[in-house]
């Protein structure tokens, strides 16, 4: 075989060799220590002397093999180097197996990175004395295309070299550093909905969590290398370098040891906005497995299971009114329907008899047998559920009786009790809160607006450091599925100044919602509602309402949008109409003449209430004082143990006995008459 043989078995094995790959890497050696191991591995006597160097020792040779002689190629996990090929020669294979074993020997140092593809000098010519030329061969490659790179604008090749370097270390390092826990972890933590945008990870994190168990299995040093600088050009840095993202710190913190609701906190500082709620309870496999050994010790695991109760399930005992009439059906007629259907006039009711719920319960309820009541559209977050087990099991809860309750949207209260759990302020001489995405389909960016006398306004841009006091404390700029609300409140009258304040909401960006927003004005103890329910545009305002403030008269409220006279239709009941009440009764934390664990609510069962939703069963502040060690996993179950439905549920309107709200109530006994309850 002579070297022209030699030279095209090296080029074909190369090519074969680079075929498949997106890469090559280059291993780190001593470049002259390559170069001397070539020439001496040809046997003796076949690198003779020509002229007055031995006959392989050429300049184009020796600059191709200390440039490219360490290229090599990964292929499943194996270091394939330019020299693993035979041609079963006595002369070249001996220096085809030396360089070989040389260049395995030492560790890959980086990929391949070259703005040539013609790499070497493929031939070149030399005229004898005679007149005749010698043609002489040397190493030589043409590469593809797709090895040919590019430096970014302002950046060299070996930027480009240092950027992959990087990529491979911190990969390596996110591999070593990282448990395979901590990700299961936060895949779980994803996938039960507790981690702010953590879908935006899940793609990434099982492709890391994939590499992850691959790596783990891998038995030398060696290995670990190769499977680095192998996956790491094919992942990229999104995945290489997990580690130095949000994400990677807490995965670091996890496998450290640090707790995980305060990991998850610290991440959350991290990336999401100042006023964000963790929507779901944080908690890990073993968590669950201790709360579900302590359920099935206590033998409660029955108790999970819950359904609307029923009339039948009450006893009389704890009931302060049930309609003697009971449920019947009514022989209407199209016009009777008809006529239920027009809207009644809230203000209307504004000058009726004022009465307190406790004098309500002890001097009108006794001689009425009838009772209606208004459900206006502001009611609509105080609709409510009585729960019951679904069999007959132990009790859960720190009062002495299985049931429970759940507001729609399992929410305590409407828009003020989320404007507080959002962070905002409530407690004010003058609050303006709106809400919006009830339906979960308005994902749209609504701003709350003031206009102060004098001009100054208090929106988004400018939220605090007002001298009225008036500050913009809750700031919702994408809903992400939840229901949204956003809040000014103007926490001290005295440093406010007499004039009018305009209030409206701005469209700053539509992004498909369809359906509009409600408003609340709350000033003296009195919350004025409004509803809009139109879609707005990109750019659009709606002026909801004026307040006037004097420091002498105090407010006057002057509306602009119409407040809770259009009727829609909730829980299968129309709102701005009458309901029949069919029971009335406390929360079940205050039956059976206990003193209550709790704050107190007032239940108005209305004949026709179907609660659509799917409330959860029960809540963490209703358990016994023994669950409180499994409080994360408790606020899981709750949310999955979905109530059941059943016939003739009770389910209505209801009022905690700490926030101050009114209903008007038509009541027929020996005297008939319209009052105005307060709570």
């Amino acid at each position: 075989m002579d070297f022209l043989e030699f030279k095209a078995a090296f080029q074909n094995h190369v090519y074969s060799m680079i075929k498949d790959e997106s890469h090559l890497f280059v291993v780190d050696v001593d470049k002259d220590l390559l170069w001397s191991t070539y020439l001496n591995s040809f046997p003796d006597g076949t690198n003779v002397i020509f002229r007055e160097r031995s006959e392989y020792d050429c300049c184009a040779c020796r600059h191709f093999l200390k440039s490219y002689g360490n290229i090599v190629a990964i292929k499943n996990g194996k270091v394939v180097t330019s020299w693993d090929f035979s041609v079963g020669d006595v002369k070249y294979q001996p220096v085809i197996n030396a360089l070989s074993k040389f260049i395995k020997s030492h560790k890959i140092s980086n990929v391949f990175v070259t703005k040539e593809l013609n790499l070497g000098v493929d031939k070149n010519y030399e005229q004898q004395e005679d007149g005749s030329v010698v043609t002489w061969n040397h190493f030589y490659l043409s590469l593809p295309d797709k090895f040919k790179t590019e430096a970014p604008f302002g950046k060299t090749i070996e930027y480009v070299k240092g950027q992959y370097r990087d990529v491979c270390n911190v990969f390596k390092r996110s591999l070593e550093e990282i448990s395979e826990d901590a990700i299961l972890t936060i895949l779980d933590l994803i996938s039960q909905k507790s981690l702010y945008k953590g879908d935006e990870w899940e793609v990434v994190l099982r492709q890391f969590l994939s590499l992850h168990k691959e790596y783990s299995k891998l038995k030398t040093e060696e290995a670990k290398d190769v499977f680095a600088w192998e996956q790491s050009v094919k992942v990229g840095p999104v995945v290489g370098k997990i580690r130095n993202h949000s994400i990677g710190t807490l995965l670091t913190d996890i496998t450290n040891g640090t707790e995980l609701d305060d990991a998850v906190t610290a991440f959350e500082k991290m990336v999401a906005p100042s006023n964000y709620k963790r929507p779901k309870a944080i908690y890990t496999k073993k968590m669950l497995d201790d709360a579900k050994a302590k359920l099935e010790a206590d033998g409660l695991m029955l108790s999970l299971y819950r359904r609307f109760a029923r009339i039948d399930d009450i006893s009389i005992n704890n009931v302060i009114f049930a309609n003697r009439d009971a449920v019947k059906r009514m022989n209407d007629t199209v016009f009777d329907d008809m006529e239920k259907s027009i809207a009644v006039n809230v203000h209307s009711f504004d000058r009726v008899d004022e009465i307190s719920i406790d004098d309500f319960i002890k001097s009108v309820v006794p001689s009425v047998s009838y009772i209606d009541v208004l459900f206006e559209n502001r009611h609509a977050g105080n609709l409510v559920s009585l729960i019951a087990p679904e069999k007959e099991s132990k009790n859960l809860f720190s009062w002495d009786n299985p049931f429970s309750w759940a507001y729609t949207g399992n929410m305590t209260d409407s828009m003020k009790q989320r404007v507080k759990a959002a962070g905002g302020n409530i407690e004010g001489d003058l609050r303006y809160s709106i809400q919006w995405n009830d339906d979960g389909n308005n994902n749209n960016d609504f701003d709350a607006h003031c206009i102060e006398p004098g001009g100054n306004e208090i929106f988004f841009s400018r939220k605090k450091g007002h001298c009225s006091s008036g500050e913009l404390d809750v700031d919702i700029i994408r809903p992400n599925g939840d229901v949204a609300v956003e809040n000014i409140t103007y926490s001290d009258r005295r440093r406010m100044p007499n004039g009018t304040y305009s209030f409206f909401v701005h469209c700053y960006s539509n992004r498909g919602g369809k359906s509009g927003f409600s408003a609340e004005i709350e000033f003296d103890g009195q919350t004025h509602s409004f509803s809009y329910n139109r879609p707005l545009n990109t750019g659009e305002k709606v002026q909801v309402a004026k307040v006037e403030y004097s420091s002498k008269d105090g407010f006057k409220l002057i509306e602009l949008l119409p407040s809770s006279t259009t009727s829609k239709v909730v829980w299968s009941m129309d709102t701005n109409q009458f309901q029949p009440v069919s029971m009335m009764m406390l929360s079940p934390n205050y039956w059976d003449l206990q003193e209550g664990r709790g704050n107190k609510h007032y239940f108005f069962m209305l004949k026709d209430a179907i609660n659509d939703e799917s409330p959860n069963g029960f809540f963490n502040e209703y358990l016994r004082p023994e669950f409180n060690s499994y409080k994360r996993v408790f606020e899981a179950l709750g949310s999955k143990m979905h109530v059941n439905d059943t016939t003739d549920q009770l389910s209505g309107i209801g009022f905690s006995s700490t926030q101050r709200n009114s209903l008007i109530a038509k009541v027929e006994g020996r005297i008939s008459r319209t009052l105005k309850i307060i709570f």
